[in-house]
């Protein structure tokens, strides 16, 4: 059984990274190191004999899927299904903002972090339906092939909760750090195999 591997990205650091802050689908920019970041990944992931390189929509994301796309000759395919979760009218604050202006909502969501869902915004749940599609539409059409996919943080980690069989309310649970890599190969009776985290 020849396995489809995933090797799957997150963006390189962005803007404001100093501050923990919801980004969510606001387009913000890569610094100089996230830039850097994914010139590392182009040498790493150059030699695979990847077939295909799909990510987000946004900005941090299509910057690198075109680096990691261009060692093989190919041509990156966006889509809005892999965007990071809708985080409504938290979009661009900080943690620390959020939980001044809003502690019972911030607390709310951190009772049940897959059902809550800000106003404006789509609940963990939403995203992780939306990202599953998405994941099913690339392995059904990269059997036993090698690809790309850049993500997000909060959408790398359902599909490696998924991988690995674990709930969504341990998202929190897997690192992902700007610029990293994982490793995923999922067999033909649907088992994902998680063979790289957060390299």
């Amino acid at each position: 059984m020849t396995p489809t591997r995933i090797y799957l990205v997150r963006h390189g650091q962005v803007e404001g990274f100093q501050e923990k802050r919801y980004n969510g689908q606001g387009d913000v920019l890569l610094t100089d190191l996230g830039v850097q970041q994914y010139a590392q990944l182009q040498q790493r992931l150059a030699d695979t004999p990847a077939v295909a390189v799909y990510s987000s929509d946004l900005t941090r994301c299509t910057i690198g899927a075109k680096m990691l796309a261009e060692p093989h000759g190919l041509t990156p395919r966006s889509t809005a299904d892999l965007r990071e979760l809708h985080i409504g009218d938290w979009q661009g604050q900080t943690w620390q903002e959020l939980q001044a202006q809003y502690p019972d909502q911030w607390q709310a969501r951190l009772d049940d972090i897959v059902h809550y869902q800000v106003p404006g915004g789509e609940s963990l749940l939403d995203m992780a339906t939306r990202v599953r599609a998405a994941l099913a539409r690339i392995l059904a059409a990269h059997a036993g092939e090698e690809l790309v996919v850049v993500g997000h943080g909060g959408v790398n980690r359902v599909i490696l909760l998924d991988a690995i069989g674990a709930p969504l309310d341990r998202l929190f649970h897997i690192e992902q750090n700007y610029g990293c890599l994982n490793i995923i190969d999922y067999y033909p009776d649907g088992i994902g195999v998680v063979k790289l985290l957060n390299g």
